[in-house]
């Protein structure tokens, strides 16, 4: 076959691939389903009342789970006292009734507030609120700080409680997630460590320790961070952290609570002097400096006593 044919061919067969790939690429495309909301994902036993475990009363869910995490409704009746700590500590920023700042506010106490930053609060589930409360990050410090901080809670845990059962209250059907309450027992290290690098040290790093992220935003440090914290950041999002609903079983998110709250909150250090896990670049110029240092000593001290 002449050079000129061949090469004439082969420019048609190219062709004929491409196009072909492209038409089963559309096709599927096409017959894709719609992406679903984060809960109302249709995967069993991933943070939904889609579980082994799910307890009804008077017509309504109150808790649902598996053996890895129950999830649990706060009682209705700690509502009335959720709506005295509701006033005292969130409705000034938050509205009366928890529907956040309206995007073109003429309350003169939101004048200086971007519209957003104080967000409503209804339908965002019991364990968003838990999060927020009990890692100290709200009621918030300063509401015009870009990232909230954690620091030592104002309420106690019952207080917070009562504040997500009010903010329940103000919905006809109560958000989710409720509060996950999670077993550690039967969970997997080795599966949680594998499952922390691939979706969590991107931002915290593989040590847990936090990092910049963009707009003057962070990744928070994942030490002294309890078990039910670890579990309500994974499940509603809290910040600029993505929401693991779906894609994370309950099972998986156990593994990587207990991978957390074991390895990277109690570190082992089987070489030695752990240096705050910098990593072998930096445990090598500290090596290097020490073990350099102590050789010119010595050799300092030989060549004064010759």
């Amino acid at each position: 076959m002449p050079l000129t044919a061949l090469k004439n061919r082969t420019a048609w067969m190219l062709v004929t691939m491409i196009l072909a790939s492209s038409f089963v690429f559309f096709i599927g495309a096409a017959g894709a389903s719609p992406k679903e909301s984060p809960y109302t994902t249709s995967r069993y036993n991933a943070g939904t009342p889609n579980s082994s475990i799910v307890v009804n009363k008077d017509g309504s869910i109150t808790a649902y789970g598996n053996g890895a995490i129950i999830y649990t409704l706060p009682k209705t009746s700690l509502a009335a006292l959720g709506q005295a700590l509701y006033a005292t500590n969130c409705a000034a920023c938050h509205g009366d009734k928890a529907n956040g700042v309206p995007a073109h506010s003429s309350d003169p106490r939101y004048a200086n507030v971007r519209a957003g930053n104080y967000p409503n609060l209804r339908g965002v589930g019991s364990a968003a609120v838990m999060f927020w409360i009990t890692s100290g990050r709200m009621p918030a410090a300063a509401g015009t700080n870009v990232q909230a901080v954690r620091r030592p809670p104002r309420l106690t845990y019952t207080q917070a409680l009562e504040v997500a059962a009010y903010i329940d209250s103000l919905t006809k059907t109560p958000g989710l997630p409720y509060v996950p309450n999670v077993n550690l027992k039967g969970g997997s290290l080795s599966t949680g460590a594998s499952l922390y690098a691939l979706n969590c040290a991107a931002c915290h790093t593989i040590t847990g320790d936090g990092d910049a992220l963009a707009s003057g935003t962070y990744a928070p440090s994942l030490r002294n961070v309890p078990a039910n914290q670890v579990v309500e950041a994974i499940r509603t999002g809290p910040g600029n952290m993505p929401r693991f609903t779906g894609n994370l079983s309950d099972r998986q998110v156990r593994d990587i609570v207990k991978y957390v709250t074991g390895y990277i909150q109690h570190p082992q250090n089987p070489g030695g002097l752990g240096l705050g896990g910098l990593g072998p670049v930096a445990e090598g110029f500290v090596g290097l400096a020490l073990g350099v240092g102590l050789l010119c000593l010595a050799a300092f001290w030989v060549g004064e006593r010759q």
